[in-house]
């Protein structure tokens, strides 16, 4: 029988003032097979934890069981110090008696009854809890980061500068993301392309980047340490290795399409890069307006200027296969789709236009070259409306969060107008002005001292009235509609994940929430790790960021990854669902059920074996197995048995 020692916290305030602790502790020392129980206002203090190591050893403890809060704040900390004591870690448990129950009771009396049975079940879970090793598996000392936009870019340069090979995978053309289409960022106004390129060229020239262009991640396969990818190389239509990025093919192309970098303000050709500072600075084929994919046999204009032939109208996708030990998902964002707001008048009148395309007219190298100018006409509006929340917190509508950079670009839009157009005026419609950020309320009194008059309110109804912009809204201030003459609009759209990102998700085997934003393990603990130990989360793919976020979080991201990858030996939990091979059928239920592809069918013996590096312990098997014969290590069935059983016999 064993020894079982169980501490009981405080929390401060938090348990204590729902739970009566003392006298739960005398309760709890009277439970068959606890030899030691007390209590102290901080467990996971260096005195609390030093209560639990010297009772350990002037005891001699078998186990230990601390009631206190979540298992995901504080086991490890428990599991260290009964280390520390002398003990196996994996003979630690946690009860969890206040998220489970003092947060969430006010009577007392209650209370202490639901803690003493929490802690009853824990108990006899731990009775039969065996000493386990963690698993030890080698690293394959390479990173791969997914997608090439500022975050993938910080990511990948701060994986590579400490050492390790990095592969970093870019959708596009060329890396650079969202951050290369803006004209200068806030509150410093620093020419975005000025302080983005000389990144992105370093990624390029980085001896220790393999960097693959246009090109996605099919699939994934293995763990933490021995992930085996799988990555499609689009075909574009052009040798990169011959291609010298002349310009050649794409000047004497005759056809002529909107520019997805220009957001449809300009043109671009049928084979292309998409921005002039772009890396790889080599040209692709849309093989759905090059009119030799549909007249085959027509035209080849390009091929035939090509001064190296690299040209190549017979190149197909291919497949790369990669082993790589971490990766890093930076997958970025798109903007909210204006299509939805019909009653901004977005796709019907010309100049309504999105903060993206507002963007593109301010830029140096943009469709106007810096110059602001209508759609419509290519005249100089001389007042602009912006409208912020486009989209944005209308939970019965659109999108019911805070896209967080709005207010900041917004303010910076209006200033950029003022001192492109002196005699304009900017008038700003908002819902409330949120600066959070350093130098950020800074920058908003600036662009009000300035001239730009903010109108708080919701705007109704956005409509042309004999060739002039009308649009509708409310002053909440003064209580008043208000009725506002535009030459252009501008809708400040907020971020959503990058389109068909869930699919990645699937491949990857992470989550994400409700809005398709990746989920991270611990929102204030661990907010750049994914639930699936080895992949790491990076920018606005985890959430609405502004760049210096997201270089922060890509930076956090890294050193997770580099912590993994400057090792030659990592080690997993061993609590994962083993196999009783006495019992198993082999009927290979479990096996389909594995979203980890952890478990194989050994045709040969007909039974079921674990790949041990690959299990998460998510107990998926378990549950299907129909002989039993699936048992996650220190949670059997007889211990969940033994837990119910202690439960009911209190009541």
């Amino acid at each position: 029988m064993k020894r079982i020692g169980v501490f009981i916290c405080h929390c401060g305030i938090n348990i204590a003032k729902t739970v009566d602790v003392e006298a739960l502790t005398e309760e709890i020392k009277k439970y068959p097979g606890v030899e030691h129980a007390e209590n102290y206002k901080y467990m996971c203090s260096d005195p609390g934890q030093n209560l639990v190591i010297d009772a350990i050893k002037e005891q001699k403890l078998d186990a230990v069981v601390v009631a206190a809060c979540s298992p995901t704040l504080h086991e490890n900390t428990f599991r260290n110090a009964s280390e520390r004591g002398g003990l196996n870690r994996y003979v630690c448990e946690m009860a969890n008696i206040r998220e489970h129950c003092s947060w969430v009771h006010d009577d007392k009396t209650v209370a202490t009854k639901k803690a003493s049975l929490i802690i009853k079940t824990i108990v006899e879970k731990v009775k039969y809890d065996e000493p386990l090793e963690p698993i030890q598996v080698n690293v394959t000392k390479r990173a791969l980061v997914i997608g090439g936009g500022i975050a993938g870019i910080q990511a990948a340069l701060d994986i590579a500068n400490a050492g390790v090979e990095t592969i970093l995978v870019e959708k596009g053309p060329s890396i650079g993301g969202r951050m290369a289409q803006l004209s200068e960022t806030f509150p410093t106004l620093d020419c975005s392309q000025c302080i983005l390129t000389p990144k992105m060229v370093e990624v390029s020239q980085h001896k220790k980047i393999k960097l693959i262009a246009y090109s996605e991640v099919e699939d994934v396969e293995g763990s933490v340490g021995n992930f085996k990818v799988k990555i499609k190389r689009k075909a574009a239509y052009v040798d990169q290795a011959k291609c010298t990025g002349c310009g050649i093919c794409y000047e004497k192309c005759p056809i002529k399409v909107d520019s997805e970098f220009e957001e449809g303000l300009g043109k671009r050709k049928a084979i292309y890069t998409p921005f002039p500072q772009a890396v790889p600075n080599k040209p692709i084929i849309d093989t759905e307006h090059c009119t030799f994919f549909l007249k085959p046999g027509k035209c080849k204009v390009c091929q035939i200027v090509c001064p190296v032939q690299a040209v190549d109208f017979e190149q197909q996708d291919e497949i790369l296969e990669e082993e790589v030990g971490a990766i890093v998902v930076a997958t970025g964002y798109d903007i909210y789709e204006p299509e939805k707001l019909k009653e901004y008048g977005y796709g019907t009148i010309p100049d309504v236009i999105t903060s993206m395309q507002f963007e593109r007219l301010l830029s140096a190298s943009g469709p106007t070259v810096g110059d602001v100018r209508r759609v419509s006409d290519g005249k100089e509006p001389k007042r602009i409306v912006f409208i912020q929340c486009a989209g944005s917190r209308d939970k019965e509508n659109h999108l019911e969060y805070c896209s967080k950079i709005c207010c900041m670009y917004t303010a910076k839009h209006a200033l950029l107008y003022k001192h492109r157009v002196h005699d304009g005026e900017a008038i700003i419609f908002y819902i409330d002005v949120r600066t959070a950020g350093k130098g950020y309320e800074e920058f908003y009194n600036r662009v009000t001292d300035e001239g730009a008059t903010y109108i708080r309110g919701k705007v109704s109804k956005v409509y042309q009235d004999n060739g002039k912009i009308i649009v509708l809204g409310a002053d909440t201030l003064s209580g008043k509609q208000v009725e506002v003459e535009a030459d252009m609009v501008v809708l400040a759209l907020g971020m959503v994940p990058t389109r068909n990102s869930e699919a990645l998700v699937r491949t990857l085997k992470i989550q994400c929430d409700a809005n398709a934003f990746l989920t991270e393990a611990h929102p204030k603990l661990r907010p750049v790790e994914s639930n699936t130990t080895g992949i790491y989360l990076a920018g606005a793919a985890q959430g609405p960021k502004d760049i210096p976020e997201v270089v922060a979080q890509a930076s956090g991201a890294a050193s997770k990854a580099i912590a993994i990858l400057t090792q030659d030996e990592i080690t997993f939990e061993p609590t994962i669902a083993g196999v009783d091979e006495d019992l198993c059928s082999g009927c290979g239920i479990c096996v389909g059920v594995c979203p980890y592809n952890a478990r194989e069918l050994d045709r040969e013996e007909m039974v079921i074996k674990v790949v041990e590096a690959l299990c998460q312990g998510c107990g998926s098997c378990s549950s299907a197995c129909p002989s039993g014969a699936a048992q996650q290590r220190n949670l059997i069935d007889r211990q969940i048995e033994r837990m119910v059983v202690s439960a009911l016999e209190e009541n």
